[in-house]
């Protein structure tokens, strides 16, 4: 690229500001707007009113879902300007029927505990999740009799009788995962006049930015509104329901679950029920409570009556009612059998009700958000045309429906913040990992026992967390390896031989399962899921450059996954090492002597791809932590250099097999043979220019057909590779309406609830498509910054994002108008570096200074500099935004 000149990039000031908590710098500006910006003495102010300056728009709309009510939103306008001329429409999913089916029905959630508010008016239903409740108990993860079948296995793969090798690999695998369950529902029915309500008065919506869901309607002359949210504070789940006027609200509300349970009044408390259950195991299976307190307003004709022994409560005349239901289990870690627990649930949901005693609805509410939205707000995006199309609201499933031909920018922008939402309810701090679909869980036998899966689905679930600023809702991932670590080496010593380090296969749960699972090896045997987890925790750090995470629990998960690495591979041809047995996941190929499938071979392109990625990651991670001399560095140095390099096919493809195979399903939906392009580093546009040829060419040849997570992962190779045409075909291929009813004649979409499918629902799609989108606008390799670098500049000509992350600890604004950068902000608050900002063919080097916002015009010259420094010069250390 050539150079440009710039201005220096050390212009200061020496202005102050206080740190308001739970806020965040918003869009940059126009430049034009620079002059009134200069009024304002706080920096951090500045940067905060930026975010006031933008067109907020929260007005309700009546919406319909599909052709429930197609006159609903009819004659009706809420949108609103935006500061370039286009529609800001509100972040909400809204529907305007009860959900008829579980993918209606909205989901909230606390990362532990969460609920599908369904919406149905004479009846209503809250099905609850609590991501603890599993089956089974904690297995043997490690197979005896493995040894002697691996050696069975390597030696028909070394002699070329691939089909053999698949099948005697079979004695390799191991047993099922265990299956996520679901808790139960809270159960309200109103009162007979509920059933004549009028359906024009109806809307459901759930509001990104405050993570509640409403359902309001009117019943003759009274107006009713229900709110729901998950709060992370007080680990509860919280419902108002409130009439418009006195004395008009009666109803009947219990708890059911469809598994073994019991529910009952709690002694001495008339106003509290509780439900009972089990989880299936043996000796004992999980135990869990759930209690909820009923509290009504109202006057004197205001009661709570108790029905049907007990297991009901009757509200009769109140003005409102709050419902508050707490739970727990007896779950204690994956390493500690239910029968011994000694985790009381009961004595639990006490103690978590006692404490909320005296709390207020408000206070509740009110903490709720506090909570939430420091983590939500760090993170703005508006895309517009830039024009007013005077374009009607319409509900979330039609605006899915008119997607393909209107293409609605503001769409994209909802389905990229309900990414963030889903993973901060689904996945916070001492909470378990996001299984397959996060914590929403509506079956006994959810597709796929809702396991976490190894081979792409779980490692999707947080790609959004370091780029959309949400680093701590990657906690219970690292918490999770460091249990998989304990497991996994148990796993490598006898299954594998491997006295040193730790492995994990395709699938797991919740107690660590670490050992093959069962059935064919085409799916089964894949000892690289720990392996591609710790990549991870390189780009942990790379984001927020935290070292003491690093050396604390980084390092440690990575030279156990390297230990494993180096005692995997094996002697291969030319001097080279080798992994052997190898599979591509889910994928398989021809023998190229007898004409049959087979799965097994040597030295995958993934596998040969995650293993130089893990050996580039611990020796950057040992240079960090001056640790370059120790004997494991040693060693990985020199396997590094003997592995073999990604290779090219006839057709200019990348080869998904050390040996170019014939390929029985070309457009299958796994792209595992382009990880080092992404998730990976060692493919960029930059350095790699020939791979990056032949990667574009591979997925051209895949097709655009998949999964929901097929078509994530493709989107965000094309965004890696910097082709935003094809990534955005991506990512428009994804808004398909999937009817629910039919869902197995489609591959890849959205419900109506905008969840992702495979179909069935997995989050994996939901979640990784806000990296997706993040990879578009921005991408950085820690010394340098690339901006817009897959726009699709006539889809999105205009448009904003603030407070994206990039590696080198940094945090990004920009914006750009007519398809050209127009502005861009860029700071530290973890230490100075030295970046080299590219945009198109313009690049300039850039000194950073630690708590300074640099801000650069699009000529990328910087044309001012903001102190983040707090009172008496301190830097704002925990100014993670």
């Amino acid at each position: 690229m050539a150079s440009s000149s710039s201005s220096s990039s050390s212009l200061s000031t020496n202005t102050r500001s206080h740190h308001r908590p739970n806020s965040a710098p918003s869009f940059l500006l126009p430049l034009s707007f620079l002059s009134s910006l200069l009024l304002i003495a706080s920096p951090l102010a500045y940067l905060l009113s930026l975010h006031n300056s933008l067109p907020l728009v929260h007005a309700t709309h009546k919406e319909d879902y599909g052709s429930q009510n197609p006159t609903a939103a009819a004659g009706r306008r809420t949108d609103s300007s935006s500061a370039d001329g286009g529609v800001v429409l509100p972040l909400k999913l809204t529907f305007t029927a009860p959900a008829k089916y579980w993918t209606d029905a909205i989901p909230i959630g606390n990362g532990r505990l969460g609920a599908a508010v369904w919406g149905g008016v004479a009846n209503e239903t809250l099905q609850l999740n609590d991501d603890t409740l599993w089956t089974g108990v904690p297995g043997t993860y490690s197979d005896p009799n493995a040894p002697a079948a691996l050696s069975v296995v390597r030696k028909l793969v070394s002699s070329g009788l691939y089909p053999e090798a698949s099948a005697e690999a079979i004695k390799l695998s191991g047993t099922p995962s265990q299956r996520y369950q679901l808790l139960g529902d809270i159960v309200l029915e109103f009162d007979a006049a509920h059933q004549n309500y009028d359906p024009e008065t109806y809307i459901r919506e759930l509001d990104l930015d405050t993570a509640m869901a409403t359902v309001k309607y009117s019943v003759g002359d009274v107006d009713y509104t229900r709110e729901h949210f998950a709060t992370n504070p007080h680990q509860a789940i919280v419902t108002r329901i409130s009439g418009s006027k006195p004395g008009s609200l009666s109803f009947t509300v219990h708890l059911h679950s469809k598994l073994n349970h019991t529910t009952a009044l709690i002694q001495g408390r008339r106003n509290q029920i509780v439900l009972k259950g089990s989880c299936r195991g043996h000796p004992k299976g999980i135990q869990f409570t759930a209690t909820l307190e009923l509290k009504i307003e109202g006057g004197g004709k205001a009661a709570v009556r108790v029905l049907d022994g007990g297991k009901k409560l009757k509200v009769d005349f109140a003005d409102s009612a709050v419902l508050i239901l707490v739970a727990s289990s007896s779950f204690d870690g994956p390493f500690t059998s239910p029968v011994d627990s000694k985790k009381d649930p009961d004595s639990d949901c006490r103690k978590a009700l006692s404490s909320l005693a005296n709390v207020a609805y408000e206070d509740l509410r009110a903490r709720h958000l506090e909570d939430y939205q420091s983590l939500f707000r760090r993170v703005s995006l508006q895309l517009s045309r830039g024009t007013n199309s005077g374009s009607r609201v319409v509900s979330t499933a039609e605006r899915v429906k008119s997607f393909q031909t209107d293409e609605d920018p503001s769409l994209v922008a909802l389905m990229f913040q309900y990414g963030r939402y889903l993973l901060i309810s689904c996945s916070r701090p001492g909470t378990q990992v996001a299984n397959l679909q996060g914590i929403w869980n509506e079956d006994v036998n959810p597709p796929w026992e809702g396991a976490q899966h190894l081979n792409i689905n779980l490692q999707m679930n947080y790609w959004s967390a370091l780029s959309c600023n949400l680093q701590e809702c990657q906690e219970p991932l690292f918490d999770y390896m460091s249990s998989l670590a304990v497991n996994g080496k148990e796993t490598a010593k006898v299954n594998y031989g491997v006295n040193n380090g730790w492995v994990a296969h395709q699938v797991s749960d919740i107690w660590a399962k670490t050992s093959p699972d069962q059935g064919d090896a085409v799916w089964a045997m894949w000892p690289m899921g720990g392996a591609w987890l710790c990549t991870h925790l390189w780009e942990h750090y790379s984001y927020t450059m935290d070292k003491d995470f690093l050396g604390k629990k980084g390092y440690p998960l990575l030279e156990g996954c390297t230990e494993f690495l180096l005692g995997w591979l094996v002697e291969g041809q030319g001097g080279n090492l080798e992994t052997n047995p190898s599979t591509s996941p889910e994928h398989k190929f021809i023998d190229p002597e007898g004409g049959k499938q087979a799965s097994v071979s040597n030295s995958t392109t993934m596998d040969m791809s995650i293993i130089t990625q893990v050996f580039s990651d611990i020796l950057s991670a040992a240079e960090v932590l001056g640790r370059q001399d120790d004997e494991l560095i040693q060693k990985v140095r020199r396997a590094r250099a003997r592995l073999p390099p990604t290779k090219v096919a006839k057709d200019g493809t990348i080869m998904e097999w050390a040996s170019e195979f014939e390929d029985p399903d070309p457009q299958h939906r796994h792209v595992s043979h382009l990880f080092g392009l992404f998730p990976g580093r060692a493919i960029t546009p930059q350095h790699t220019p020939q791979l990056c040829s032949a990667s574009e060419k591979t997925l051209v040849k895949r097709g655009v057909e998949g999964p929901g997570w097929s078509t994530v992962w493709k989107a965000a190779l094309w965004a890696r590779l910097q082709k935003s045409g094809k990534a955005y075909e991506m990512v428009k291929h994804l808004f398909n309406l999937v009817d629910p009813t039919y869902e197995r004649d489609n591959e890849g979409g959205v419900f109506s609830n905008l969840f992702a499918a495979h179909p069935p629902f997995q989050i994996d799609a939901n979640l990784g498509f806000s990296a997706v989108i993040a990879e578009m606008l921005v991408q950085g390799t820690g010394t340098e910054l690339y901006l817009l670098p897959a726009l699709p500049r006539d889809k999105w000509p205009n448009g904003c994002a603030k407070g994206l992350r990039a590696r080198g600890g940094l945090t990004v604004n920009l914006c750009w108008k007519q398809g050209q950068l127009h502005e861009v902000g860029v700071w530290s608050t973890v230490g100075d570096s030295v970046q080299v900002l590219h945009y198109g063919e313009k690049m300039v080097k850039a000194s950073i200074a630690s708590c300074n916002v640099y801000i650069f015009n699009s000529d990328l010259t910087c044309v001012r500099t903001e102190s983040l420094s707090g009172e008496g010069g301190s830097c704002l250390k925990r100014l993670k935004w």
